[in-house]
């Protein structure tokens, strides 16, 4: 009889414990990882671990499921890591971008909770230092593997948006033009497909070809269109605009203008790529 108790005892005592314990993680998450003092600090690094644990559990796959990587040489296979990281960190913060953007309230001209320039949460300050905390760890890559993993434009690229992406976290300044402009990131998997691609030996496949259309429509909305509108949108709220900081101002104004230039530079090789692809086709 008492060892029925016993028994009966222990799953209650289990669910308790568990309880205990999740009561104590939520305690933590709040008071140390999402507390405004410590948001900066805790999603920048939050960002690079999970940097390294994509790029390890790509590596772990990639070795037992693509026949193609065990063929691949050792930067090559860097490379097909760093991509598969790029990807996940693109997919993420392409969505969470879209959203904060577009459909939350937060920054929507009907809400009046002070300048609209000036508004952040914890959630999308959080959110950016986990892309902040990717683009400094892409880059570190990039220029410890340099060229292999890119040129110098890379560095530029990814230059400039941690460093406005860094600002805009640290600050609370400007994160709605900074989530517009990271959704453009929501090309780079197409990118990122099209090299797996290159790689595997299908470059004259349908799918390639596929690939190809798809980049060039993502381009043309996500980083031509999108930064039009951009613009546009800062035109609208240019009195807001001038509030900020004077740094603040120079990133609003020259990095979309910066990174518009080469979206523009690198169409034109896609346009150039279509267009090449298309003529060999039956």
């Amino acid at each position: 009889m008492t060892t029925a108790i016993g028994r009966k005892g222990a799953p209650a005592r289990n669910t308790m414990e568990f309880r205990s314990y999740q009561s104590r993680a939520e305690t933590l998450v709040k008071t140390y990882l999402l507390a405004d003092p410590f948001i900066p600090y805790t999603s920048v690094f939050a960002g690079i671990f999970a940097c390294k644990m994509v790029y390890d559990v790509c590596q772990l796959i990639s070795s037992f499921y693509f026949r193609t990587y065990t063929t691949l040489t050792k930067i090559q296979r860097i490379e097909w890591n760093n991509r598969g990281m790029s990807t996940v960190h693109a997919i993420f913060i392409s969505v969470v971008s879209t959203y904060f953007a577009f459909w939350s309230n937060l920054f929507s001209d009907h809400n009046l909770d002070g300048l609209l320039i000036t508004r952040s949460s914890a959630l999308s300050t959080f959110t950016l230092g986990v892309s902040a905390g990717y683009f400094l760890s892409d880059l570190g890559m990039i220029c410890w593997f340099y060229p292999s993993l890119g040129g110098l434009e890379y560095v530029v690229h990814h230059s400039l948006s941690a460093t406005a992406v860094a600002y805009s976290m640290y600050t609370g300044e400007g994160q709605l033009y900074t989530f517009m402009v990271l959704i453009s990131e929501v090309t780079t998997p197409e990118i990122n497909m099209r090299w797996f691609l290159d790689t595997a030996g299908l470059k004259r496949s349908s799918a390639y070809l596929i690939n190809g259309v798809v980049i060039f429509f993502a381009w043309l909305v996500a980083r031509i269109l999108l930064f039009i509108y951009m613009f546009y949108h800062v035109y609208l709220h240019y009195d807001q605009v001038i509030h900020m900081q004077i740094f603040g101002i120079l990133l609003v104004f020259g990095v979309p203008s910066a990174l518009g230039v080469m979206n523009l530079m690198w169409f034109g090789k896609i346009i150039k790529g279509l267009k090449k692809n298309l003529a060999k086709r039956p």
